[in-house]
């Protein structure tokens, strides 16, 4: 089993990236940070992210997510972020990194679990909020910087996926992809 990660500034396309990489036949594991905001805030929490046990809420989701993604007849598995942008998040928001984080990124590491090259999908030139988005496009480009250190400290390299038609974008990763599990 191959899992890549395709990770970047929010607000890059990286879900309608997903989207089309998942019709073209790919398993698909969606981000678990948005999942989370959003069960926060239907519990009535405004800005969750605040919280210094949102990071720890983000790692069992994605802990739960990977273990459960497995199919028998998948090659190919590509992620909506990983811990790794966890820890950049953590990073990003000023919070200390948990040490169920700091357990999963050497978890991760130890068993090899990500291939070791990450698809980091470029800003669009713009980020647009949402209810689990409330960042300023300067603030996504701040982020953005802070997942590139994260990545390259933590041994990964990074396939630069430019800003392009959300088509190409998709066909890049998709090649890219393909010729790497050849």
């Amino acid at each position: 089993m191959r899992r890549f990660i395709l990770t970047g500034t929010p607000g890059a396309g990286k879900t309608s990236i997903l989207m089309g990489l998942e019709r073209l036949g790919h398993q698909v594991v969606r981000e678990a940070a948005t999942d989370v905001v959003a069960r926060r805030q239907a519990r009535g929490e405004d800005e969750p992210w605040t919280r210094a046990s949102f990071i720890d809420d983000i790692v069992a989701e994605q802990v739960q997510r990977q273990a459960a993604a497995g199919t028998p007849t998948a090659r190919v598995q590509v992620f909506d972020r990983s811990p790794v942008c966890t820890h950049a998040l953590a990073r990003h928001l000023g919070l200390p990194v948990p040490p169920a984080l700091s357990a999963e990124l050497e978890r991760i590491t130890a068993e090899n679990v990500y291939d070791r090259r990450v698809f980091f999908i470029r800003n669009l030139g713009f980020c647009e909020p949402t209810a689990a988005r409330r960042i300023s496009f300067q603030d996504a480009l701040e982020f953005e910087k802070v997942h590139e250190r994260s990545y390259h400290e933590l041994g990964y390299e990074l396939i630069d996926v430019p800003a392009d038609h959300v088509d190409r974008r998709i066909a890049t990763v998709h090649q890219t992809i393909s010729r790497l599990t050849a």
